[in-house]
């Protein structure tokens, strides 16, 4: 079993920053592919960013390339979401996802394992 804790979330302004951890225990973190979705309001769940184990692959949803950054550190078993140039619509609840491996990284059924999630809200 894999246990996902997501921190970092809050409020904050348009155009400002926040970062997101994902701190994972239970097992080694460092063999698995991880994800970061998102899901708002009345919205279905959303793909934002994937990273592969070793942080040598990364993927972006178009909406927020450029303006976030994916990564991890295996040592300390953490995965991160660097989230700049902050829009009100990125406001959501996200949630970190690991999966040992998937091809898929996009999909969310193909992650095995969940945060509970942590809300990120947006001011204009």
């Amino acid at each position: 079993q894999v246990q996902l804790e997501e921190s970092g979330g809050g409020l904050v302004q348009a155009g400002g920053s926040l970062r997101l951890s994902c701190a994972a225990s239970g097992r080694t973190f460092s063999t698995d592919h991880m994800g970061w979705f998102r899901q708002a309001p009345e919205k279905e769940r959303e793909f934002v960013a994937a990273i592969n184990w070793n942080g040598g692959s990364t993927y972006y949803a178009d909406s927020v390339k450029g303006r976030f950054t994916i990564s991890r550190d295996n040592a300390k078993n953490t995965g991160y979401l660097q989230m700049n140039s902050l829009k009100p619509e990125d406001t959501a609840v996200y949630y970190c996802a690991t999966v040992y491996y998937t091809g898929r990284y996009n999909v969310d059924t193909e992650y095995k394992y969940w945060g509970q999630g942590t809300q990120v809200t947006v001011s204009s």
